[in-house]
């Protein structure tokens, strides 16, 4: 039947749903609660204002029906129904994320951020693969199950109002729905939405046979009531006088569950002998729920005889989803199988709850503010493949990607990169050219370091600038062979780059003192600053690190030959040619993340030299002692004083780049900041980590963090700095 309403009738039954979601909650909401459901409400109708569903409905329908299920079939608090009611606001109108963050605060956000990625995987994939997507994603959003819930809501409101649609788009949200989101509804406890969802995966993906078994039931229904009725009426004298407050409900088995058994057991309906269930549900009367139940279970068998090897016993030993009963099989009148479940009035809420209920009668009320108990209880129940439960969508094992994190591009892509890995790798799992052109990467719209250690479920979106280029400092912070493999190539590219530019300043210079330049000379002077090929000479003239005043130092003292080589008695005599990449130049050693230079004496437990990995101990006389990493006496160290370690490693200072910090103070002319930030960035190679200058009564006064590669470029940009206008003070200071 097609939609029809007028605005009016429409407003009118926005207004009832909502009201009914309300009026029927699990718990009982507070006036806070209240207040940010309504502003969840009010959102949600104006964002959605102008949509509609297949149906023709208006599309705010939707939302309000998943909120009612997370409400009322799941049982969670406010800050979950409004993320439910905003659930679809992200990804189908004008709202962001950071507009949820500002209006509902950081939780409900995340949760609204985690259902947007859900939306956005690829929806053209083959079922399977959009499946396998999923499967991966679960990895990224259980450090907030909630993100899983509202989404197994979503997908039973979707599979209820599928009739719209058309018939392929049914068979393939079947499909997926019978193999993830039913599994997962199983695991995590919810026994009625896992029913609901088999049942409506069946009618759209075999709907001849959810039809012929759903005739099948309906027909035979009143014949099994009064089958139920004749069971129930021995049993219910013996409970009376037992003094038992109980309901007794008989209960068909599922058409899905009903199908599998035709299937398991190559047999017809007719040939399925427990097509239904008696479930007795009970008040405890002993204090003891163990107890009565095994009483229940006595008075039961009494009349039936029990089928022993189909006992399951869940309440000595609850499965894994928190689900607790005693379950029993017997042979009831007519020599048919029934089986029988016993269960308190706590139990059967479990078992239609999940673990909402469970935590409810743990803690008294679950709270959203004492959720996070039963969330890490959810988290360990997706993290163990060794529980006993229904083996999570067929054979998968959650825990076979444990060192493996799966981050996603702005567009929605899923990107699988190691544990550990940071945004740099992720920019070099993107392309190489993203990758060497990155410059600062924003994770989950905010911005972060390169070096920022990524985690499952983030979205990466990643900063470039065309001038941008490695630095040896990004291989301490990359894990990717990829990303290491790139910007070494990249660094050894760069390094020929400077190095030509280096030697043809070397060539120039040495004209203008009067010396014409060959291999001979080259090696002369590689040798005079204790360096092994002419390549490394280049390359250090080519980025400022042996500037003018000391090539002149050289052909001052080039009279005396004899000096040479009394400096450098056992230098190799051998020409290098210039394609030889630089070597290793190790000649200081730095300590901690910022890569201090330190005073430190080498431990002679290991002797080591530089070059070798090694690692500072604080000590409490000496200063810092330098041990190797395979020390013997490191691993006693590391683990007795972990606090007094230090990170430690040697380098080549000329191939280094330093934090510097200038302070700067002068009159305040205008845009006298913006001329010393231009000068600092037409700086080849110079970046600017932080500044913060004010200005007060016509004076300014500040301090600028830079990452600059050698002392040469640092002096010459002090220089530069001085010339600006108004600049009267420019000085090196050890910290901000």
């Amino acid at each position: 039947m097609k939609y029809s309403a007028t605005q009016e009738e429409e407003n009118k039954e926005i207004a009832n749903r909502y009201k009914d979601l309300l009026k029927g909650t699990y718990q009982t909401l507070s006036e806070d609660d209240k207040k940010l459901i309504r502003k969840a409400f009010e959102v949600a109708v104006e964002a959605h204002s102008k949509q509609r569903r297949k149906s023709g409905e208006p599309y705010i329908f939707h939302p309000i029906a998943v909120a009612k299920i997370v409400a009322y079939e799941i049982g969670l608090g406010a800050t979950s129904i409004a993320a439910a009611l905003l659930h679809d606001v992200v990804e189908d109108t004008h709202y962001t994320v950071e507009d949820m963050e500002q209006l509902f605060g950081e939780t409900v956000a995340r949760i609204v951020s985690g259902l947007t990625k859900i939306s956005r995987l690829k929806q053209d994939q083959d079922y399977s693969i959009q499946a396998e997507n999923f499967r991966k994603m679960l990895l990224t959003l259980h450090d907030d199950v909630r993100v899983i819930l509202i989404k197994i809501a979503d997908r039973l409101h979707n599979m209820q109002t599928m009739d719209a649609m058309p018939p392929h788009k049914q068979v393939k949200i079947a499909s997926e729905t019978l193999y993830i989101y039913a599994p997962l509804a199983h695991r995590l406890g919810l026994y009625n939405i896992k029913t609901e969802l088999e049942d409506l995966g069946l009618k759209y993906t075999e709907p001849e046979v959810y039809n012929d078994i759903f005739l099948k039931i309906k027909e035979s229904k009143e014949e099994q009531q009064k089958y139920i009725d004749l069971f129930n009426s021995k049993i219910r004298e013996a409970l009376d006088n037992e003094g038992f407050s109980y309901q007794i409900k008989g209960r068909f088995k599922s058409i899905f569950s009903i199908r599998r058994k035709m299937r398991k057991q190559n047999v017809t309906f007719d040939e399925v002998y427990d097509k239904f269930a008696i479930r007795i549900i009970y008040k405890p009367t002993s204090g003891d729920e163990k107890f009565d139940a095994w009483k229940i279970y006595s008075i039961v068998t009494d009349f039936y005889k029990p089928n022993p090897s189909r006992l399951r016993d869940w309440i000595s030993q609850p499965k894994s989803t928190g689900y607790e009963a005693l379950h029993i099989t017997v042979v009831g009148p007519e020599a048919k199988w029934v089986e029988v479940q016993v269960r308190s009035e706590r139990m059967d809420e479990i078992a239609e709850k999940g673990y909402a209920a469970h935590f409810k009668y743990k803690q008294g009320n679950i709270g959203e503010n004492g959720l996070e108990g039963w969330l890490n209880k959810l988290k360990e129940t997706l993290e163990n493949n060794t529980l006993n439960a229904v083996d999570f969508v067929e054979d998968f094992k959650l825990n076979l990607y444990a060192k493996e994190i799966y981050v996603f591009t702005p567009k929605g892509d899923l990107k699988s990169l190691p544990k550990g890995a940071s945004a740099l790798d992720f920019a070099f799992a993107i392309h190489t050219d993203v990758g060497l052109k990155c410059r600062g990467a924003k994770v989950n719209g905010k911005l972060v370091p390169l070096s920022y250690e990524l985690k499952s479920g983030d979205q990466v979106d990643i900063l470039t600038s065309a001038n941008n280029k490695p630095n040896t400092r990004w291989l301490d912070f990359v894990m990717t062979a990829r990303a290491r493999t790139k910007i070494k190539s990249a660094l050894k590219a760069d390094e020929k780059k400077i190095a030509e530019e280096g030697k043809a300043i070397l060539v120039r210079k040495l004209r203008h003192l009067k010396i014409n330049y060959d291999e001979k000379i080259a090696h002369e002077i590689a040798s005079y600053f204790n360096l092994q090929t002419s390549f490394d000479l280049f390359y250090r003239i080519g980025n400022g690190a042996i500037d003018n005043s000391q090539l002149k130092e050289f052909v001052n003292q080039r009279s005396s030959p004899i000096m040479t080589f009394l400096k450098n008695p056992f230098k190799r005599n051998t020409t290098i040619s210039n394609n030889e990449e630089v070597t290793n130049k190790y000649d200081a050693l730095v300590f901690g993340q910022e890569e201090e230079k330190l005073e430190y004496t080498l431990s002679v437990c290991c002797n080591p030299i530089p070059g070798d990995a090694v690692f500072g101990f604080v000590t409490i006389n000496d200063g810092i002692k330098v041990h190797k990493n395979n020390c013997p006496n490191a691993i006693s160290l590391q683990s007795n004083f972990a606090y007094r370690i230090i990170k430690a490693k040697w380098i080549d200072s000329t191939k280094q780049e330093y934090s510097a910090i200038l302070k700067i103070s002068g009159v305040d002319n205008k845009g006298i900041v913006n001329n010393i930030t231009r000068i600092i960035s037409s700086n080849m190679d110079v970046f600017i980590n932080s500044i913060n200058i004010s200005g007060n009564a016509g004076i300014f006064e500040g301090k600028i963090s830079l990452t600059v590669k050698n002392k040469n470029q640092l002096a010459k940009l002090i220089d530069s700095i001085k010339k600006v206008e108004g600049v009267q003070k420019v000085q090196r200071v050890n910290s901000l």
